[in-house]
C-alpha cells in the first residue's frame, strides 16, 4: 500500500557514472570475453609449445601406454572422487548437521562432475550443492558455508602436499626458466607446514572461527580439520597420480617437481574461469614439466577422458537411473533424499551430456580418421555420401551444443530433437569413418535421455530455453576447441583456396575446413536469430471483465483486492468465474500479488492453475505478500514461506477515539492540525474527475519531492481511471486541497483502507495524523470493522543464530537500513494508531530460486 511510503527516508544520491561503474554494469559481458580471451590464449600456448609435435607423434605415445597404466589411473580417479566425497562429509558435520555420508557423496560427487567440466567452480559446484542439499532439507547459508568449507579443504590439501612435495625435493627446481635452490623449496615448505602447526594451535586454544571483514569460516575441532587436511592431500595425490602414471617411462624422480607443476596448472585453471581449464592447464603442464612432449600431451588427452568425462557420464547415468525410477514409480521411490536430489541435478548433468555430445563430434570432424578404417567404406559407400556424413556429424555437434538449454529446461521439444541428433550423430560418426567408440557414446546418452523421458514435460519450442551467457561461451570455446585440434592435426598441410573444393578419400584437411565453417556459420545463424527473437514484445495486459471483478469483490473481505484496477496485472480468472488471482511476470519470476480475491474454495484452483503455467514457461513463483490464510497452500505447492512483515489494523467495532494516554501525541497533532485550518471531507467517486487537477498538482509536488521512479504493482499510481473508481479522502485548507487520499472499501464492510496517499511539501504539522485519525472514525461511522494501515515491510522478523537465513538477513536490514528505507521510522508512526499487527508472506520456489525471485519483486515494485 501506498502508507508504506510516508515518511521514509530519501535515497543517497547516486555515484557519478565513471570506469568503476561502467565495469559493475558490465561485468557479466566483460567476464565472458575475459574467459573466451583466455581460453584462445591457452590454446595458442599449446599450439606454440607443441610446434615440432606432430599428430602421429601424439597417436604413438597414446599406443605405448599400457593397459596396466590405463586401470591404474581409472583407480586413482576413482579413489580422488572417494576422496572429494568426504569434503563434503566433513563439511556437513562441522556446520553441526548430520546427514548420512551417501547423501553427502551423491551431492558431492555430481556437483564435482559439473564443476570441473563447466569451470567457475564456486557458482557450479555451489548451485549443484544447493539443489542437491536442498533436496536434503538444508537452507541456502548451510549449503554456503559448505561449499565454502569444501574450497577451503581443497586449498588446504593444495598447500599440505605442496609442502611435502617441496620438504622431499631431492634436487632444485626450474619454474619458468628460473632455477629455485635446495634452501628456499624446503625453507618454503617448512613456512607451510608451521602455518598449518599454528592453524591447529590456535584451534586447541579456542579459535572457533576465521572472520575476513563480515564473512566467517568454522574452524573445526583438530581431528576434524585434520583429516579434513589429509582428505585434501590425498585427492590431490591421486588426482596428479591418475595424470602421471599416464605418461609412458616417466621417471619417478620427477614425481615432486610434476606435482608442484600440476597444483600451480590446477589453480591458474581455477583463476581463468575458463570452463574445464581447458587449454589452460594443458598449456602450464605441457610448459613446467619436464617430460618429452609428445608423451605429456597423449597423457594429457586420455586424462581429460579418464578424469573428467567418464565420471560425468558415471554421474549422469546413476542420477537418470535415479530419476527415472522416481518418475516409472512415484509412490514408492519418490520421496526418499537420493530421488530428490535426483530430481534436481538430472537436467543440468543430462544437458551436460548432451553438450559433451556434441563436442566430441566436432573434435572429431576435425582430427583424420583412425588408421585403417576408412578402407572398408571404400566398398560400401560412394566417396559423397562419406563427405556428407563428415559434414552433417560437425553440424548435429554444434546443434546439440545449442539444444542442450531446451535439455536443462526439460522441454519436450529439447528431448526429441536431442534424441534424434544424438542417434543421427551415431549413424554419421560411422558413415565418415566407422568411429564405433564417439558412435557408442552418443547412443549412451540417447538412452539416458530415453530413460529420463517422463521427466520432459513441458510444451514449448525449443527457441523458449534460456541461454546463460556462459553457455553462449562454452559453445564458443567447443568450437574453439575443434579448430584447434583440426589446425594441430593439419599445420603441416600447406593452406590454398584449392582445398575447399578438394574431395577425395585422403581430403581429410578439406573435410576439416567445410565442416569448421558450416559449424561456424550454423552456431553465428543461431545466436543472430535468437538476439533478433529476443526483442521485447509490447504486451499489453489483460482485462478483467467487470462482472467477475464485481462477484470476486463482493465476497472477498481484504480491501487491496482493489489493486485489480491498476491496470498494470494480468488475471487468472477461475472456471466459475466468481474468483481471479493478480499476477505480472518480471523476468522469470511469475510474482502474483496478494490473496486471490473470491470465496476461498476458488483459491486452490487458481492457486495449482498459475503454479502449472509458471512451471509450463520454466519461471519461478513467488506469491508476494500473502496471508497466513494462504500457508497451507503455500505448503501443498512446495514453496518456501518468508514472513515479509507485518501490516497494521486497527479495529473500529467499538468505535475509535484518542482517549487514553497512548494517544497523548497523537491529540496534539490533531489539535494543532485543526488549528491550523485544515478541513478533512470525503468526496464521493462520482465527483473525483472534476477534483483531478487539483489532485494532480498535490502529486506532482509530492512526487518531485521524492527520489526515484512512483512505485507500482504492489501499490497505485496516479492515474485518472484508476482513481475514478474510488471515494478520495482531502484536506483542505482555505479551500484548496494539500493532501489526498483515494479509499478502498470493500462491499461487506470488513476492511476499508488507503492506497495513494499524497500531500504538500508546505502541508502544515500534523496533516497526516489528523487525516488518519479522521479515516479511522470515517471508517468507523460507515460501519466498517477494520481499518488497514499497511505494510510494515521487514518488521516482526526474528534475529538470532536459530532463526532461518531470510529472518536474519531481513532484521539486519530492518535494524541497520534506515538510510536506505525508513523500516523502523513506518512501523513508529502506524504503531501511533493503536493498531494490531498480523505478518504477511512470502511464498517463492525454493533454493537458488529465492534471492532471484526477491529481486524480481523488488524491480517490479520499484518501477
Amino acid at each position: 500500500m501506498q502508507i508504506a511510503e510516508i515518511d521514509a527516508p530519501e535515497d543517497e544520491p547516486s555515484t557519478a557514472p565513471g570506469p568503476l561503474a561502467w565495469l559493475a554494469r558490465h561485468r557479466r559481458p566483460l567476464l565472458i570475453l575475459v574467459t573466451l580471451a583466455l581460453a584462445a590464449l591457452g590454446f595458442e600456448a599449446v599450439r606454440a609449445i607443441l610446434a615440432e609435435v606432430h599428430l602421429r607423434d601424439v597417436r604413438h605415445a597414446l599406443h605405448r601406454i599400457e593397459p596396466a597404466r590405463l586401470a591404474a589411473a581409472l583407480a586413482l580417479t576413482a579413489a580422488s572422487y572417494l576422496a572429494l566425497t568426504l569434503y563434503d562429509w566433513f563439511a556437513v558435520r562441522a556446520i553441526g548437521q548430520r546427514l548420512p555420508w551417501r547423501t553427502a557423496a551423491l551431492a558431492s560427487f555430481t556437483s564435482y562432475t559439473i564443476s570441473h567440466n563447466l569451470g567457475l567452480s564456486l557458482l557450479t559446484a555451489g548451485t549443484a550443492r544447493l539443489r542437491a542439499y536442498g533436496a536434503a532439507g538444508l537452507d541456502f547459508a548451510d549449503v554456503a558455508r559448505i561449499t565454502l568449507i569444501a574450497g577451503a579443504t581443497f586449498w588446504s590439501g593444495v598447500f599440505a602436499v605442496t609442502a611435502i612435495a617441496l620438504l622431499a625435493a631431492p634436487q632444485p627446481l626450474t619454474l619458468f626458466g628460473q632455477t629455485l635452490p635446495m634452501s628456499l623449496l624446503h625453507g618454503a615448505g617448512l613456512a607451510v607446514l608451521l602455518a598449518f602447526a599454528a592453524l591447529f594451535v590456535a584451534r586447541a586454544r579456542g579459535l572457533a572461527e576465521l572472520r575476513l571483514g563480515a564473512a566467517s569460516l568454522p574452524l573445526p575441532r583438530a581431528p576434524l580439520m585434520a583429516g579434513q587436511i589429509g582428505t585434501a592431500a590425498l585427492d590431490l595425490a591421486c588426482a596428479s597420480g591418475a595424470l602421471f602414471v599416464l605418461i609412458p617411462h616417466a621417471d619417478p624422480a620427477l614425481i615432486g617437481s610434476f606435482f608442484l607443476a600440476y597444483a600451480l596448472a590446477i589453480v591458474i585453471a581455477l583463476v581463468t574461469h575458463v570452463p574445464g581449464g581447458i587449454g589452460v592447464f594443458e598449456a602450464v603442464m605441457l610448459a613446467l614439466v619436464p617430460i618429452g612432449r609428445s608423451d605429456l600431451f597423449a597423457a594429457l588427452l586420455l586424462y581429460r577422458l579418464v578424469y573428467y568425462l567418464l565420471p560425468l557420464l558415471v554421474a549422469g547415468a546413476l542420477l537418470v537411473g535415479i530419476e527415472g525410477r522416481r518418475l516409472r514409480r512415484p509412490i514408492a521411490t519418490g520421496l526418499s533424499v537420493a530421488h530428490r536430489i535426483g530430481q534436481a541435478l538430472v537436467p543440468p548433468l543430462l544437458a551436460l551430456l548432451v553438450f559433451g555430445g556434441g563436442l566430441v563430434l566436432l573434435v572429431s570432424g576435425a582430427l583424420p580418421p583412425a588408421h585403417g578404417r576408412m578402407h572398408p567404406l571404400h566398398d560400401i559407400l560412394p566417396l559423397p555420401f562419406v563427405e556428407g556424413s563428415h559434414f552433417a556429424a560437425s553440424l548435429v555437434g554444434t546443434a546439440l551444443l545449442l539444444i542442450a538449454p531446451a535439455v536443462q529446461a526439460r522441454l519436450k521439444s529439447g528431448f526429441h530433437a536431442a534424441r534424434l541428433l544424438l542417434v543421427a550423430g551415431a549413424v554419421f560418426s560411422i558413415a565418415k569413418g566407422i568411429d564405433y567408440e564417439e558412435a557408442t557414446v552418443l547412443l549412451i546418452v540417447a538412452g539416458l535421455l530415453q530413460y529420463a523421458r517422463p521427466g520432459f514435460y513441458r510444451s514449448a519450442g525449443i527457441g523458449s530455453a534460456p541461454v546463460a551467457r556462459w553457455w553462449w561461451a562454452a559453445a564458443l570455446i567447443a568450437l574453439l576447441l575443434s579448430a584447434w585440434a583440426g589446425f594441430f592435426a593439419y599445420k603441416r598441410v600447406p593452406y590454398s583456396d584449392d582445398l575447399w573444393w578438394d574431395f577425395a578419400w585422403r581430403g581429410n584437411a578439406p573435410r576439416f575446413l567445410r565442416a569448421t565453417l558450416g559449424a561456424t556459420m550454423l552456431l553465428v545463424g543461431w545466436a543472430f536469430w535468437r538476439l533478433m527473437s529476443a526483442a521485447p514484445r509490447v504486451r499489453e495486459h489483460q482485462a478483467l471483465d467487470p462482472q467477475v471483478a464485481a462477484r470476486a469483490i463482493a465476497a472477498t473481505s481484504r480491501a487491496d483486492a482493489m489493486l485489480a484496477y491498476t491496470g498494470d496485472k494480468d488475471f487468472l480468472v477461475s472456471t466459475a468465474g466468481d474468483a481471479f488471482l493478480m499476477y505480472r511476470v518480471q523476468g522469470r519470476t511469475w510474482i502474483v500479488m496478494g490473496d486471490p480475491v473470491g470465496p476461498e474454495e476458488a483459491w486452490s484452483e487458481l492457486i495449482w492453475e498459475i503454479r502449472r503455467r509458471c512451471d509450463a514457461a520454466r519461471g519461478r513463483l513467488c506469491l508476494f505478500q500473502v496471508s497466513a490464510a494462504m500457508l497451507p497452500l503455500v505448503v501443498e505447492l512446495g514453496l518456501q514461506p518468508l514472513k515479509y512483515g507485518e501490516e497494521a489494523v486497527v479495529d473500529l467495532r467499538q468505535g475509535y477515539d484518542l482517549k487514553g494516554g497512548q494517544f497523548k501525541s497523537l491529540r496534539y497533532s490533531v489539535k494543532r492540525a485543526t488549528s491550523e485550518g485544515l478541513v478533512f471531507e470525503v468526496v464521493p467517486a462520482a465527483q473525483v474527475p472534476a477534483l483531478l487537477p487539483e489532485l494532480q498538482r498535490v502529486s506532482d509536488a509530492w512526487l518531485a519531492d521524492k527520489p526515484g521512479a512512483e512505485k507500482r504493482f504492489s501499490l497505485g499510481r496516479f492515474d485518472a481511471d484508476y482513481l475514478a473508481h474510488f471515494d478520495c479522502a482531502v484536506l483542505r485548507l482555505e479551500g484548496a486541497v494539500v493532501a489526498f487520499a483515494n479509499l478502498w472499501e470493500t462491499p461487506n464492510r470488513e476492511e476499508i483502507s488507503v492506497d495513494l496517499m499524497r500531500h504538500r511539501p508546505d502541508t502544515p504539522y500534523g496533516a497526516m495524523d489528523l487525516l488518519f485519525v479522521r479515516l479511522l472514525q470515517y471508517g468507523a461511522a460507515q460501519g466498517f470493522q477494520r481499518f488497514n494501515l499497511g505494510m510494515a515491510p521487514l518488521s516482526g522478523l526474528k534475529p538470532g543464530p536459530l532463526a532461518p537465513i531470510w529472518s536474519r538477513l531481513g532484521a539486519a536490514v530492518y535494524g541497520h537500513g534506515e538510510r536506505i528505507y525508513g523500516f523502523s521510522g513506518l512501523r513508529a508512526f502506524k504503531q501511533k494508531f493503536g493498531p494490531s499487527w498480523i505478518p504477511r508472506y512470502i511464498g517463492t520456489t525454493p533454493g537458488v530460486s529465492v534471492p532471484r525471485a526477491l529481486i524480481d519483486a523488488t524491480i517490479l515494485i520499484g518501477g
